[in-house]
């Protein structure tokens, strides 16, 4: 076999135990060799893995991406967990982690991929749970104010009865030790729905807590936590906050939509393109924008129109993709009254605009 050396017997006994999928592909897009595991994971006997091009193997929606990285590795770079999905024989979906290596002299690519889709539900379950329990707890925090402030009115009722009652006219000792328990009572419940509710509010105003936040401030704390992802894919962040350098806004929720935008665009990049990334601010109206531009893969508005905010949601196949980051972003602009709309198109990047009402 051109593609194998030495022991035949000891590479063929290794290739065939794997329990993750091992094979061969050419550089024409067809399977070589492929182990056991490869049929008992798609469903596919080897004669049918063998005359049909990979990319009829591959979900529709991941086969520009895959084709893409076929490429990358044709030019003699190796691809690490590259994730994207098959359909299997019956009709599933089964999710693939990728490390590919080409072999340039004889136009061939080892590859191993691991079945991660157990990993891959858990995670959908994971963040659907999320997203059930921030919901439930802004439930719980609007009960909480609303049953404790609710619960004074009434109290403030009971407490004002005993004001316009006329002790004088009581004569029975006991009688009036009781009406002056059931007062004394009843004021302390009161303090003490009176400390729980200034509690709460203060609690919710530290979360909605605004301040002159720095922009350039902001993109410095961000930029040196992430310095060495930054550094290794060779990422250039181009700024103008000439118009516009300091926003209204929560310190902490500024970080985290820097965080998760220039995050993105960075995981989101093109394989042979080094991440452009331009951050800048304009004035109009009354109103601030936050503008950040990448070089990126992009993805189809037409097909992701109405998702891109959800949770859970994911545009492109990568081992980092949670479905979380532009959820939370959306969270944060508009829970202080602002807007995010985004425009995109594929491999030619994206472009989000953050409109503040100040």
């Amino acid at each position: 076999m051109l593609y194998m050396k030495g022991n035949n017997f000891n590479y063929e006994l290794f290739f065939d135990l794997s329990q993750d999928l091992v094979c061969i592909a050419g550089y024409d897009g067809y399977f070589k060799k492929v182990n056991p595991s490869v049929s008992n994971v798609l469903g596919y006997t080897e004669e049918e893995l063998y005359s049909r091009r990979i990319e009829d193997f591959v979900h529709i929606d991941d086969r520009e991406n895959t084709t893409k990285s076929r490429n990358y590795v044709k030019k003699s770079n190796t691809l690490f967990n590259f994730e994207n999905r098959y359909i299997t024989k019956s009709g599933e979906i089964v999710w693939l982690a990728w490390t590919s290596h080409p072999v340039e002299g004889q136009e061939l690519v080892f590859a191993i991929a691991k079945d991660i889709t157990h990993k891959k539900k858990l995670e959908a379950e994971r963040l659907l749970l999320l997203d059930n329990i921030m919901s439930l707890n802004k439930e719980l925090q609007q009960l909480s104010l609303t049953t404790s402030h609710d619960l004074r009115s009434p109290l403030s009722s009971l407490l004002m009865i005993f004001e316009l009652l006329d002790l004088s006219k009581i004569s029975d000792e006991e009688t009036l030790e009781l009406m002056e328990l059931l007062k004394v009572t009843g004021e302390n419940l009161k303090n003490s729905l009176n400390t729980y509710v200034d509690v709460l509010i203060e609690k919710v105003n530290e979360q909605k807590k605004v301040e002159k936040v720095c922009l350039d401030e902001t993109l410095q704390t961000v930029t040196h936590s992430i310095s060495s992802l930054i550094k290794t894919t060779n990422t250039t962040i181009r700024t103008d906050f000439s118009q516009v350098d300091k926003i209204t806004f929560n310190k902490a929720f500024m970080e985290s939509v820097f965080l998760n935008l220039i995050s993105n665009s960075i995981k989101y990049s093109q394989p042979d393109i080094s991440p452009d990334v331009i951050i800048n601010t304009e004035k109009e109206g009354g109103k601030s924008r936050l503008i950040f531009e990448d070089n990126g893969r992009g993805f189809d508005m037409d097909k992701v129109k109405g998702k891109i905010f959800g949770i859970n949601q994911t545009f492109h196949s990568h081992n980092d993709s949670k479905g979380v980051g532009l959820y939370l972003v959306h969270n944060h602009i508009t829970s202080f009254g602002g807007s995010i709309s985004v425009d995109s198109k594929v491999n030619e990047g994206t472009r989000f605009v953050i409109t503040f009402e100040e």
